[in-house]
């Protein structure tokens, strides 16, 4: 069985070149980060001695390392002025990502709630085909991951059967999935027990291609199955608790991909769950 890599999300701050040097502290073997600020204002040049010092860190670590998009992109917005300055806003984190050697990018799809989802699939294509703009984003080796969302608020990209619409019709077999186990926790995925983790993966393969997983998020939720709400916990002290995570690493469909922590609470915390769930990985 193929043996992946246990990372977690790191801070940038001070420099890019930061972050992998935190995520090797941390006990990480891969990590993600925000290369601007996740909330808003766009980022500041990457300058080419960062980028080869962050390139030479992962190097020096055996890192593989992820890009997660800001939290105010929402391709589903009815704004034109919101919905084209996420296309901008991921095409530029591609770009990013290309300079530092990154993996993936992985970004949330926005939410539906002033077009209603009859419109607003066709709409997050339409823009995610925009972001691929070839006279506007150059060549990238970045790629890009949709990842699976809570679902409150009219959220895009919760249901296996939505992230399988924009696959299709996008037609691009370069972007793949991210699935995030608080996520899929709240949208309504069992994945407490080696028989639900079955269910859910066989639900997957119903509509995606198992190629397209291309990355894990990991933490424990602090709601309930089904309840919708984006709460994450430390692992093992929310509702899905650490056995979860030993039956997710069990099985072949899931463990040939990379595992990002994004857990809460303080660097020794978070250092902890990382370890537990190397632990955990055999």
């Amino acid at each position: 069985m193929s043996r992946p890599k246990i990372g977690l999300h790191v801070s940038g701050a001070g420099g890019l070149e930061n972050a992998p040097v935190r995520a090797r502290v941390l006990g990480g073997e891969c990590f993600q980060f925000f290369s601007r600020s996740p909330r808003g204002g766009g980022g500041a040049p990457i300058r080419a001695e960062t980028a080869r010092s962050f390139r030479a860190a992962c190097r020096r670590g055996e890192l593989a390392s992820y890009i997660h998009a800001p939290y105010y992109v929402n391709f589903a917005s009815r704004n034109n002025r919101v919905s084209f300055g996420s296309v901008s806003a991921v095409r530029e984190e591609l770009q990013r990502g290309t300079l530092l050697g990154v993996r993936h990018v992985m970004t949330h799809l926005g939410s539906a709630a002033d077009l209603g989802e009859q419109v607003a699939l066709p709409q997050v294509v339409e823009r995610l085909r925009a972001v691929f703009d070839p006279q506007k984003l150059g060549k990238v080796t970045t790629t890009l991951l949709l990842e699976i969302s809570a679902g409150a608020g009219g959220i895009i990209g919760d249901t296996f059967e939505h992230l399988a619409y924009v696959l299709t019709h996008l037609r691009r077999r370069d972007v793949g999935i991210c699935l995030d186990t608080c996520h899929l926790f709240a949208s309504g995925y069992d994945i407490r027990t080696p028989e639900a983790v079955a269910e859910t993966v066989r639900r997957y393969r119903q509509h995606l291609p198992i190629t397209t997983l291309r990355l894990l998020h990991a933490s424990d939720s602090t709601f309930g199955l089904g309840e919708h709400k984006d709460r994450h916990a430390a692992i093992g002290d929310g509702a899905l608790g650490v056995d979860t995570f030993r039956h997710l690493l069990e099985h072949p469909d899931v463990r040939r991909v990379n595992f990002i922590l994004e857990t809460p609470g303080t660097d020794a915390r978070r250092k902890r769950d990382v370890a537990l769930v190397k632990k955990l990985r055999g």
